[in-house]
């Protein structure tokens, strides 16, 4: 798959997922603000009917005083209408004759009805003057005397529950004037800050009269989010799969890397091998012709060529088993304590006549004599050797190859420099140039040739001596390879080197 198609993907998977995160909190927002809302409406329906039912009790509580009162007058009353039904005689009642009343009787039957209509008139405006006293007289009372907080706690419990709200809560109660009167016995202030709900007990009394009840629900969000809470699952199930296929994605492209770097690993070994077999097999065909073997010169020149080349297959040959090696652990290590000084002069030795037949300058700017480390004085050599290589690979073709090694030691520490004036590596490539198989692009040039495997063979080997390794760079100015190795004490250390054939 085309690398424009992987990205293509994973940009519209990508993009799938998050709207769909978005959705579900959207929708999970909703429904937890509409549930809010009816655990809201549930609540202020709970302390209207208990606060009713309250003004209902006290309503009847009065009804019952009021008439209580007044039953005495009321029984009085009763007594004498019935005391004027006994004093008739009720003998010329008895009979389904035609009765005959004299006029002294008649006009007693007369008084009897209207004393009866009066006693009935006067009970009549008896019962107005209680209901008009309970309905239209507010009560003098205070609020604290007239509420009984056992039965609105009660009334309250009753009311929510019918409600379908079964949740523990905790209220007070304040006089109009906002004096608390009254707070229930196990109150507690948790959830007060969430939300406070408030009815007013006695609305149809004066305000000054009136009362608030203020309830709260210690655990309202748990509540609710019971209620939404299968909701979070999907969510960070959702979350999960975003996550995994954004690791399966990131998995995708570094195999599409690493594939592509072991193509480019086969096509440079390819070149690499190549060339000095094809040298090789050359040479041995001239050697099969009867006048080079006449020739002593020639002979000896062709058998150098056989050697040369051979020695560089097997150099080639031993990095790819060396980095082999490393990735398995299986590098020895034979450290010992050695001049550093000393290895990097023979270094620079050798490698000078290469660094000049390409007509450059390989100079050294040694701070010491001696500067004793602990390593293994062949690998630490193919370290050199691999930084010196390596600026010669990317010299700027352009201008005289300058390469500098310095040294410089502080607290216990050796640093090693390497610093050329080639072409230089980009920013984003830098951080690279350690991993397998990496190599830096070098544009329309074709002649680099390498595995990609020297620069990890040499941060593998200065780990294992204990020290770090990091480049600095500049495009088509510089490169800088530092080497940070720890140093050993030793007697004759600090001798300031005055050799001027180091310094050329």
């Amino acid at each position: 798959m085309k690398k424009v198609s992987i990205w293509l993907l994973s940009l519209l998977m990508g993009a799938s997922f998050i709207v769909l995160f978005v959705l579900q909190v959207r929708y999970f927002n909703e429904v937890y603000m509409m549930r809010k809302e009816q655990f809201e409406e549930s609540v202020k329906r709970s302390l209207f009917q208990a606060a009713r039912v309250l003004e209902l009790d006290e309503t009847q509580t009065k009804m019952e005083r009021s008439i209580l009162a007044k039953q005495d007058s009321v029984r009085q009353s009763n007594t004498k209408v019935i005391e004027k039904i006994s004093s008739l005689p009720m003998h010329k009642y008895a009979t389904n004759s035609v009765v005959k009343f004299t006029d002294a009787e008649r006009e007693q039957r007369k008084r009897f009805f209207r004393d009866s209509i009066q006693q009935f008139l006067h009970r009549q405006d008896l019962m107005n003057e209680v209901v008009s006293r309970v309905l239209y007289v507010p009560s003098d009372l205070p609020l604290r005397e007239r509420v009984d907080f056992s039965k609105l706690d009660r009334y309250l419990k009753t009311s929510l529950r019918n409600n379908g709200i079964d949740l523990e809560y905790h209220f007070r109660v304040f006089a109009y004037d906002e004096i608390e009167v009254f707070r229930c016995r196990d109150y507690t202030s948790r959830g007060e800050a969430d939300q406070v709900y408030s009815g007013v007990l006695f609305p149809n009394d004066p305000k000054h009269q009136q009362g608030i009840v203020k309830v709260h629900f210690p655990y309202m969000r748990q509540y609710i989010f019971s209620n939404v809470g299968f909701m979070i699952p999907g969510m960070l199930f959702t979350l999960v799969l975003f996550f995994i296929f954004m690791f399966a994605v990131s998995v995708i492209i570094k195999q599409r890397r690493l594939s592509e770097i072991k193509n480019d690993f086969i096509n440079n070994m390819t070149h690499e091998f190549k060339t000095p077999i094809s040298t090789i097999s050359l040479a041995a065909q001239m050697l099969n012709d009867p006048s080079v073997k006449k020739s002593e010169p020639m002979l000896k020149h062709i058998c150098g060529i056989i050697n040369d080349e051979t020695k560089r297959l097997r150099f080639q040959v031993e990095k790819v088993l060396q980095i082999s090696m490393f990735e398995r652990n299986a590098a020895t290590f034979k450290p010992k304590e050695l001049n550093a000084t000393d290895v990097i002069n023979d270094v620079v030795t050798t490698f000078r006549l290469k660094v000049e037949s390409l007509g450059g300058v390989l100079d050294t700017k040694i701070q010491y004599s001696e500067h004793w480390v602990k390593v293994d004085e062949m690998h630490f050599t193919n370290v050199l050797f691999n930084l010196l290589d390596n600026a010669v690979k990317y010299r700027d073709e352009e201008k005289q190859l300058k390469i500098i090694i310095s040294t410089r030691e502080k607290d216990g520490r050796l640093k090693i420099s390497i610093k050329d004036n080639g072409i230089g590596v980009k920013k984003e490539e830098l951080r690279k140039i350690f991993d397998k198989f990496y190599r830096v692009h070098t544009g329309n040039r074709h002649d680099v040739k390498g595995f990609g495997l020297g620069l990890p063979y040499v941060k593998s080997v200065i780990k294992n001596l204990g020290g770090t390794i990091y480049a600095e760079s500049e495009v088509g100015k510089m490169t800088k390879f530092n080497i940070i190795l720890p140093t050993i004490k030793n007697n004759d250390y600090g001798k300031e080197i005055d050799n001027p054939t180091l310094r050329r």
